[in-house]
């Protein structure tokens, strides 16, 4: 299924906006107006960008840590998003998720979290809830390499293999678990395979390549809403900066300067993106306002936080407590 021309616009430009944002978010970061940790997606782009463009407006996703991207991936409003990394009530969240917690029901993020394989019984039974309900919706699981070795991994793609529930399980493969390499820590480095012990399909895709993403998470969430399962995608990926900003590591570097040299100067997705694009017909002008726009709509989000309150301290235990039978009478 291959992009059209409006498609293809549209994730040249979300990649940007990843681009520009993790870039921006680092810079704030490292000035100390974003609390916490900060995990940048920067070089992950087409891998985001291809599998949620592949996706329904209410379908769902659940990411990591490594999630600024995922949201803007779906088509998240960047003042919120850029808001909450700031910690600021206008976030998404209020500002209580920030950088690692988000969550965004409005683009159907039901949860981004810190733990390692944490969202993957979540989208597991999200699918559920959508076989039950018959709503053909579709939930993508983002997760990266290091989470395929935790016990939740395998019981939900079990569960899932043995239901048909219509999740696609999203293995973003940048090659590291922190400094820890797949080489290392797999006894069989071939993710995609793993999907033969749970008779579902195993997918390898260049995860470099937006289209090649688009393509692959199409046919899945299609198989997905013919009723016929989960479908387990391995996207070869690569990030450009250390596990999170600011991270020491010492000794020799646990990733050979060849290697990260040429992910980022030969291997760079947005790069490659825009080499395709010109093959195709799209001026050098058509690409530079894609390009001011992302980087403008990035300026504005920052302008947006910056202006916006924190929270309350008052406000420190709300929304920490749900009363579904209160809420269930409100609403009748």
């Amino acid at each position: 299924m291959p992009f059209t021309k409006s498609q293809q616009i549209e994730a040249y430009r979300r990649m940007l906006r990843i681009r520009r944002f993790e870039i921006e978010g680092t810079r704030l970061f490292k000035a100390g107006k974003i609390p916490g940790a900060y995990h940048a997606s920067t070089g992950q782009e087409a891998a985001i960008v291809g599998a949620c463009m592949a996706l329904r407006d209410d379908d769902a996703m659940t990411g990591t840590h490594r999630s600024h991207g995922h949201p803007i991936g779906k088509g998240a409003d960047l003042n919120g998003l850029m808001a909450e990394l700031m910690g600021k009530e206008t976030g998404i969240c209020k500002g209580r998720g920030g950088s690692m917690h988000l969550a965004d029901n409005s683009v159907g993020i039901i949860g981004e979290s810190a733990i390692v394989g944490g969202g993957i019984p979540l989208a597991t039974g999200c699918g559920l809830s959508a076989k039950v309900r018959r709503s053909e919706q579709v939930t993508l699981c983002f997760f990266g390499d290091g989470a395929v070795n935790q016990g939740t991994f395998h019981e939900s793609l079990n569960m899932a293999s043995l239901w048909k529930l219509p999740v696609i399980y999203f293995c973003e493969n940048n090659g590291y678990a922190i400094i820890t390499s797949v080489a290392r820590s797999h006894g069989q480095p071939s993710i995609a395979k793993r999907a033969q012990a749970y008779g579902m399909p195993g997918v390898v895709v260049d995860g470099q390549s937006v289209s090649d993403v688009f393509d692959a998470t199409s046919e899945a969430a299609a198989r997905a809403r013919r009723g016929e399962g989960p479908t387990l995608i391995e996207a070869k990926t690569y990030r450009f900066d250390e596990h999170n900003v600011g991270l020491l590591v010492p000794g020799e570097p646990y990733r050979p300067p060849a290697e990260v040299e040429e992910y980022t100067t030969r291997r760079d997705p947005i790069a490659l993106y825009r080499q395709a694009l010109s093959a195709t017909g799209f001026s050098d002008s058509d690409l530079c306002a894609i390009e001011n726009e992302a980087a403008e709509a990035v300026s504005q989000a920052i302008e947006f936080a910056e202006r916006s309150s924190l929270p309350d301290p008052a406000t420190l235990y709300d929304y920490l407590y749900s009363n579904p039978v209160e809420s269930r009478l409100r609403s009748h």
